[in-house]
This record gives C-alpha cells, sequence and structure tokens, in this order.
C-alpha cells in the first residue's frame, strides 16, 4: 500500500506539470503550501523521534543531511524549489538531475522501511513533498515546446517514483537501531529544502500575505495530521 501511494504521489505531481506547468504561480503555491507542510512534520515527527532516541550527537546527522542536501543540489541546479523556469535550463543535464534527484528520494525511504501505518505523518510528508517536485519534473519533462514524451523522460519519472519504494525496501535490510541516524539526515534534508523555499521566495522583505497564509495552512494540515496520529509508538521513553 505504501508502495503504491509514493508512486502515485510521483505519478499525479507529473501529471499536474504536464497539464498545468504553465502556471507559475500554480507550482510556486503548491511548493510554498508543502514547504509549511514539511517544516512542521519536521519539527513534529521526525525530530521528536530522533532526540527521544538512547543515542546522543545525533544533531551531527542532522546537519550532515544539511549539507548532503547542499550538495544535492549542486547535481539538480535547486529543482527541489522550483528553479526549472530560468532561461539556463540547458544546464541542468538530465543525468545530474536524475542522480540527484533519485538520492534524495532514496534516502527518504529508508526510515519507511517498517512503516505500515498509510497515515503516517512521515509518510504524508514525502507524499505531499513529492507532489511539487514532480510537478516540476512533469513541467520540465513534458511541458515545454517541442517536448514530445520520450524513452529517456519516462525513465526519469520511472526511477524518481522508484527511488523512495527503493529506499524502504533497503532500509529492511538495516540494523533497526540504524533508524534514527537515517532520520537525522532526513530531518536535516528536510529543515533545508523547507526553510529556503519558505525564505527564498520572500525576495524584498515585504509582507506577501498570500504567501503566508499558504505557509499557515500547510502547518495547519500538518498539525492536523499530528494531532489525530497514535504517537504511542514514538520514541524509546520507558
Amino acid at each position: 500500500m505504501i508502495f503504491i501511494l509514493l508512486i502515485l504521489s510521483v505519478v499525479a505531481g507529473v501529471l499536474l506539470g504536464k497539464y498545468f506547468g504553465q502556471k507559475e504561480k500554480f507550482s510556486k503555491n503548491l511548493l510554498i503550501l508543502s514547504a509549511g507542510f514539511l517544516i512542521t512534520i519536521c519539527l513534529n515527527e521526525v525530530f521528536p523521534q530522533v532526540y527521544t532516541s538512547d543515542i546522543g550527537n545525533l544533531g551531527i546527522f542532522v546537519i550532515g543531511g544539511v549539507l548532503l542536501q547542499m550538495i544535492l543540489e549542486a547535481l539538480t541546479k535547486g529543482f527541489e524549489h522550483g528553479h526549472f523556469h530560468h532561461h539556463g535550463e540547458s544546464n541542468i543535464l538530465p543525468m545530474a538531475l536524475m542522480v540527484g534527484l533519485f538520492i534524495h528520494a532514496f534516502i527518504e525511504g529508508i526510515p519507511l522501511a517498517n512503516e505500515t501505518n498509510p497515515f503516517s505523518p512521515y509518510l504524508l510528508g514525502i507524499l505531499f513533498h513529492n507532489l511539487p517536485i514532480s510537478f516540476i519534473l512533469g513541467a520540465f519533462l513534458f511541458n515545454r515546446t517541442n517536448s514530445k514524451i520520450s524513452y529517456p523522460s519516462i525513465l526519469i519519472v520511472a526511477l524518481f517514483a522508484l527511488a523512495s519504494p527503493f529506499g524502504m525496501l533497503l532500509g529492511n535490510y538495516f540494523n533497526p537501531d540504524w533508524q534514527p541516524y537515517f532520520l537525522a539526515i532526513v530531518g536535516g534534508i528536510f529543515l533545508h529544502i523547507s526553510s529556503v523555499i519558505i525564505f527564498e521566495s520572500n525576495k524584498n522583505h515585504n509582507i506577501d500575505w498570500s504567501k503566508i497564509g499558504l505557509v499557515i495552512l500547510g502547518v495547519s494540515l500538518a498539525l492536523m495530521m499530528h494531532l489525530f496520529h497514535d504517537h504511542s509508538h514514538v520514541g524509546h521513553h520507558h
């Protein structure tokens, strides 16, 4: 079930991007909404699980996640936060883009290894996060002038759609004690992406009420998930 949801979130985003990719405002709003959702999941779900584990110094792995995401963005050219409308589209090599997005999604899938709840806030965070990235991917691959649906484009989408499920599969073979380390790394990735989206779209430091409203909406949705989710299994309290 979780495999299917992960793949569907990418397919749905790509289809939206194919048909609505010219609407730059729509993609920006989707990104900002997802950023509010993601940062809330990060602070209310991921970090509490990381810091209530019995392992010390996990903050180093959170910082590692932030740095890893910065390195991945050298490959993806900031694709994760909407940088594809610039004229340097030719700078994004499909191979580099594919590798960057695959690693990003693959690592996010690892902490899902033992997850069985399709309403897990962490899973919903990934699904919500997949939508705008897939939207941008769909618009980039299928919505440009003369862009035909080609095998390389389909391959890129398929690899991105399968990256998190692959991570989830591989996570089953890891020592369960490593879970907090992977969560800490993903927490750093989430923190970096969501904060960049929220702060970057505020160019002149003017108050943009629509943006603030979208962030609050994203935060509210994530808080609702948090409140209705059973947290009895979270952490290692005795």
